[in-house]
Formats: C-alpha cells, structure tokens, sequence
C-alpha cells in the first residue's frame, strides 16, 4: 500500500480492488495479486517523474465510473492533479450518493476535485510555488456536468442534485 500511495498511482485501481477482499480472499483474489505483482516486478524503473519545464501551473483532472459497483450501483469518483508533468495528488473513491445519470456522476466528481483544488492550491500558494491569483484548471470529459458547472441556471432534470454540489458552480463564476 505504501508504494502505490507515495510512488507507484498506476496501481491504485488494483490495490483498491484487492483491498476490498484481503478479510477472506478467494483463489481468484490470489490470482490477481500474482499478477499485480507480476505487473510490479516487469515495471520496476517506472514511478512519478517530475520535470522541469515552463509548464508548472496547477492542472487537474476529474472522472466518473458511472454505477460501476455491480451490488449497489454507486459511481466511482476520481481526480488527479499536476505539476511540472507529475502526479502530486490523486484519489478514487465511490460516491455516497447514488447518481442517476452519468452527468451527476460526473459532476459529484467535479464537486470532490473542485474542494480538492481550493486546499492544494492555498497549500501551494502557502509555499510560494503557485500565486493566488492564478486559478486551477480542471479538465472534465463530460459536456453535461461542464455546462452544469458554468450555467447556474435551473435544470429540471437536475433539479435532485443535492446543493453542496453546486459549490463547483460558486468556483467557477469566482474564476
């Protein structure tokens, strides 16, 4: 778990799949971490490179599994953010909501990258490694959760997202 947290983020789908059966494993569980380590093993050189360019704004990322999780249904949320082309934070987890479109999936997930964003960058900020006034960037591939997050008008087929959601929006229009 210590490699994958601090240096190894191309095994935190596997590791956190894996976790979820280390109480009583079955043989296909065993199978699996095999091969994990396998893949750990082939892959030894590999890890997070930072590198020196003029590209050294704060960019983020954010993603959904749409009712991913066979049993009960619930999406995936998932965000990286980066610096100097590396990796200096990323998290995956389900949601606590159950969403019922792709589009609220992926806007609950904006949500969680959009706090994210405000602590890293006064972290940051704090540290003097980006300026206040430069805002993070968060690319998002879904077009419905994007003009949710821009247009703070009324949707009525959105109207059951609950209002801590719309924090992404206030973000947004403060630029």
């Amino acid at each position: 778990m210590y490699i994958m947290v601090g240096t190894r983020p191309d095994l935190a789908v596997a590791v956190g799949v894996l976790s979820q059966f280390a109480a009583d494993p079955c043989p296909t569980h065993w199978q699996a971490l095999k091969r994990v380590f396998r893949y750990v093993q082939g892959t030894q050189t590999h890890g997070i490179e930072f590198q020196a360019t003029s590209n050294d704004k704060l960019q983020g990322y954010s993603d959904a599994y749409w009712a991913g999780d066979v049993e009960t249904r619930r999406s995936t949320s998932g965000y990286a953010f980066l610096m100097n082309n590396g990796c200096i934070i990323r998290r995956s987890k389900k949601q606590r909501t159950l969403a019922l479109s792709s589009t609220e999936a992926e806007y609950m997930a904006l949500t969680e990258a959009t706090q994210e964003a405000v602590w890293l960058k006064a972290f940051l900020c704090d540290i003097g490694e980006v300026k206040n006034d430069e805002a993070a960037k968060i690319y998002e591939d879904n077009q419905g959760s994007s003009a949710l997050a821009k247009n703070p008008e009324f949707h009525k087929r959105t109207k059951h997202i609950d209002i801590r959601y719309h924090f992404v929006r206030e973000k947004v229009a403060d630029g």
